[in-house]
């Protein structure tokens, strides 16, 4: 799957949560994409926000819970 597909879907989970607020959204966000996306996605979607350039593309709540998500991710 492309990083700019996964950088959509993040987006739409964010849209979902957005409603939790910014205390809990980000923490419901890196929930679902914890439980749901596979280590490969997760892998991708991190490497993806390393530039400005594309981080930038993400709400920042769902920026905020990827980068809570920086632990290895294992297979």
């Amino acid at each position: 799957m492309s990083p700019e597909k996964l950088a959509y879907m993040a987006n739409q989970i964010g849209t979902f949560f957005k409603s939790q607020g910014p205390e809990r959204g980000p923490v419901s966000i890196a929930e679902h994409i914890s439980k749901f996306w596979d280590p490969r996605m997760r892998r991708a979607i991190l490497a993806y926000i390393e530039t400005d350039e594309n981080s930038a593309k993400l709400q920042p709540m769902v920026l905020q819970a990827i980068r809570s998500l920086k632990t290895p991710v294992a297979d």
